[in-house]
């Protein structure tokens, strides 16, 4: 795979560093990030971290804002932050900040014009793994987390794709797109009119019926703008107590739906991780 490397950093050891490369899922060229932490030195393989950004965002974000690389570091674990959506002056896009570039859901697009890019579910599932363990020193051993947008994104992963996941961890998940504004929004386009569809990519749907289970870990702050009429964390933790899933979820005072809520509790986050990753 052709794979161009555009910047690269030293941190804690390891390496922190960006590509591009043509995706042929998205019909476009993408960029990513990874974090290959010290123990990668010399081809040794390390297990991977998925990490799935919100709106608005780009890989950038969570290595720049979330001080995961030391701990990364410590437990030998990669850490590869895609895109959260195809870019490029062919891709639709929209005026509003959470429809179109930047806001991919994580869903699969059937309705156009977004379908000709719009297949981000696919493209983390399958194509940026298999780039990636056929690239770097990382192993097929892959747990997945993300914030708000994309922890609906490593929700719906890890619930659609058991055998694929050790563990799957969130924070601020929107945990009910079926029934908020953005999900709304962002389903009707991607997905159309037909709400049957809807329930492939909504967590707390997913959650109440899995019969196969990923140990799940969610943060949700209590100060968050978003929490009741967005994120809804009281329908995972619903779904979770009919099906008996192993959900922990932890809810912070004080705390809203930026970065500093993620650096506060990303440690937590990546040793559940590791633990599982592990085993």
């Amino acid at each position: 795979m052709n794979i161009e490397n555009i910047s690269r950093n030293k941190s804690f050891g390891g390496w922190h560093k960006q590509y591009t490369h043509h995706s042929e899922t998205l019909n476009c060229d993408m960029r990513f990030a990874i974090y290959l932490p010290p123990q990668a030195a010399n081809g040794n393989k390390v297990p991977a971290l998925y990490w799935l950004s919100g709106l608005t965002c780009t890989d950038e974000n969570f290595m720049q804002k979330a001080a995961a690389h030391q701990m990364a570091a410590e437990l030998g674990v990669a850490i590869i932050a895609p895109d959260t959506s195809p870019r490029g002056d062919d891709v639709a896009d929209d005026e509003a900040y959470d429809l179109g570039k930047g806001a991919g859901f994580y869903v699969n697009a059937t309705q156009a014009p977004w379908n000709r890019h719009y297949r981000m579910y696919d493209y983390v599932l399958d194509e940026l793994p298999n780039l990636i363990e056929s690239v770097f020193p990382v192993s097929d051993k892959r747990s997945v987390f993300g914030h708000s947008m994309g922890g609906h994104g490593a929700l719906v992963l890890a619930l659609r794709n058991p055998e694929r996941f050790k563990s799957v961890s969130a924070f601020s998940p929107i945990s009910n797109p079926v029934d908020c504004p953005w999900g709304k929004k962002a389903f009707t386009a991607y997905l159309g009119e037909d709400t049957d569809s809807w329930a492939e990519y909504d967590s707390s749907l997913l959650m109440k019926k899995a019969t196969k289970f990923v140990p799940a870990l969610v943060d949700q702050g209590e100060a968050d703008n978003f929490l009741v009429e967005q994120l809804k964390p009281e329908a995972l933790e619903a779904a979770a107590k009919e099906s008996g899933y192993p959900l922990t979820l932890n809810r912070h005072e004080g705390y809203d739906h930026s970065y500093y809520f993620i650096a506060s509790f990303i440690g937590e986050h990546l040793r559940f991780h590791a633990e599982h990753l592990n085993k």
